[in-house]
């Protein structure tokens, strides 16, 4: 009977082996003949085709379709974009250290970098580049001029602008030098003993910086903690783990990663010994938070760590990683998937599925389950993470949005500056009634023209309408709300000051004190902050959002 046993088992040995080199023969063939397709097309478009073609530029575009197939995420780099694919994952470049954007037709500095050579040489924000090493910047746009700017640290570079707030053109010579975006841009403590950190990136110093942040929170006297993750669109997996590890056990899990390739698994734990297992913890997510911001707040969630304040993240369940292939390029490939300590993956888009459009679409509610944290409470896959926490969203009002974007707030900021030698501290700096009122004047003085969504509305109404034949009938109302709703600038100046005046503080402040002067000057005014301290506060609603109790939260006990 065991000689049959032996016989059976190698026959179907056999069989499986058999047909595993059939379709490792059937897979081979369909990529080698496609392949051959692919290359028999490509020489004929560029032998016979009409008008003369772009080797280079018809292969990458093929390749970008290729890809643009799976996922947004999977990328081919050419050797061209290798630095912009290292700046992205160290936040270093060589260069000045300065925002540009465009205005107008030409390219501005929007804000130089503290300590950094724009800054050291005295460019200003407002200023108007005009060269660039002798070379005119008309006619360039901001990618272009970014890209002369750009260059090997400790090489000079000559810059002349026109600085239109004091009518003069500036020449400086300027040494470039390393620049890194900080992941952390600042950190501080707030109010009763409650510290703060803003980290903004995962690049390969991000779980140092964070460390080195909340141990100086510590020497003085931090009790609690916001970390604030908002807008922080990820990076690095491994520092997402390292940062959890910060508030976690020893031997925790954090994310495990599972993909096809066997080779790609991974269940990544708390290696290293914490910081601080029991300092009470807040976590500012939103829409932006991404990738390793959704590995550090869902797993501190999952784990009953933290308490998630702000809005539903963004859903990317995606891990990716880099292959070098021939003449210096790269893939960025998609190749798992990473799953929290609850066992939920996060991801919501759902690419291997689309619509008859082509477009991938959401994980359906149907489709989403549900997981349970150490404490038992419910939280669910394929939609970001939600927080424990939700807080409303801030309204701002058409006026505003308008001054922001007819760059009016931006142009008296710059006026003021040069008007101005020094302010009070970012906490303490306010504009006076004069100020505000000489602001007023400044803005009415500019051609500008806002419709508010109500207005908007109503025009749509009336194109309706008009399409129903029904216009006659209603024209008469149609025209006494339409005259209801015509804004009066100086109205809406005093009646949207408050959120105007801090708009405009804020800008200013920015001047004199950068990046860290501008989150320094809105904290005491942002509501997910103000939120996260009264929660850090009370220590018995703090504990009912971890132990899944709490009434008035999204994520609790089922």
């Amino acid at each position: 009977m065991n000689k049959k046993i032996k016989i059976w088992t190698l026959i179907a040995a056999v069989s499986v082996a058999s047909f595993s080199s059939l379709a490792f023969v059937e897979s081979y063939f369909e990529i080698s003949k496609n392949l051959d397709i692919f290359a028999t097309v490509y020489r004929e478009i560029n032998v016979n085709y009409v008008e003369e073609t772009n080797p280079g530029k018809l292969v990458k575009t093929g390749i970008d379709a290729m890809l643009g197939s799976l996922d947004p995420y999977t990328n081919y780099i050419p050797e061209s974009d290798i630095e912009d694919y290292k700046f992205m994952t160290t936040h270093e470049y060589g260069g000045v250290g300065a925002l540009i954007g465009t205005r107008n037709g030409n390219i501005i500095i929007s804000e130089p970098y503290e300590g950094f050579p724009a800054d050291k040489a005295g460019l200003k924000a407002g200023d108007i580049i005009l060269e660039v090493d002798g070379e005119s910047a008309a006619g360039k746009n901001s990618t272009q001029l970014s890209d002369m700017l750009r260059g090997q640290s400790g090489t000079s570079i000559s810059v002349k602008v026109k600085r239109t707030a004091t009518n003069e053109e500036i020449e400086a010579t300027l040494t470039r030098e390393k620049i890194k975006i900080d992941d952390v841009p600042y950190y501080g403590m707030l109010d009763q003993g409650v510290g703060y950190i803003s980290l903004n990136g995962f690049t390969e110093t991000a779980s140092r910086d964070v460390k080195d942040a909340f141990t100086k929170l510590k020497e003085q006297g931090m009790q609690e903690l916001i970390l604030d993750l908002r807008g922080n669109g990820g990076g690095l997996l491994r520092e997402s783990v390292n940062i959890v590890n910060f508030f976690c056990e020893k031997g925790e899990p954090v994310v495990e990663v599972k993909g096809k390739v066997k080779e790609h698994y991974r269940m990544n734990i708390a290696l290293n010994t914490p910081l601080d297992t029991k300092i009470p913890l807040v976590v500012l997510i939103d829409e932006g938070s991404a990738s390793a911001s959704e590995i550090v707040s869902g797993s501190l969630q999952d784990l009953d760590r933290a308490v998630i304040i702000g809005h539903n993240s963004f859903g990317k369940g995606l891990v990716q990683t880099t292959h070098d292939l021939s003449y210096n390029s790269m893939l960025k490939m998609t190749i798992a998937k990473y799953y929290t300590p609850s066992g939920r993956c996060i991801q919501r888009i759902d690419y291997g599925k689309r619509d008859d459009k082509g477009k991938a679409i959401e994980v359906p509610d149907s489709l989403v389950s549900e997981y349970f944290t150490q404490n038992k409470r419910v939280v669910k896959d394929g939609a970001g993470i939600t927080p424990d926490i939700k807080v409303a969203d801030k309204e701002y009002s058409d006026l505003l949005a308008t001054l922001m974007q007819e760059n009016i707030v931006f142009d008296f900021a710059t006026n003021y500056y040069f008007k101005h030698e020094s302010i009070a501290s970012p906490e303490e700096f306010a504009l006076t009634e004069a100020d505000y009122e000489t602001f007023v004047a400044f803005a009415l003085n500019h051609e500008f023209e806002y419709e508010t969504s109500s207005a908007n509305m109503l025009k749509e109404l009336k194109s309706v309408v008009v399409e129903d034949e029904f216009w006659d009938e209603v024209e008469g109302e149609y025209a006494a709300l339409e005259a209801k709703l015509q804004r009066d600038k100086k109205g809406d100046m005093t009646k949207f000051k408050p959120e105007i005046k801090l708009m405009l503080e804020n800008e200013i402040i920015g001047r004199y004190y950068y990046s860290k002067g501008r989150i320094r000057a809105y904290l005491p005014h942002d509501e997910e902050v103000l939120k996260a301290i009264e929660v850090l506060n009370n220590k018995t609603y703090y504990d009912s959002v971890l132990d899944g109790t709490c009434a008035d939260c999204l994520v609790k006990k089922g």
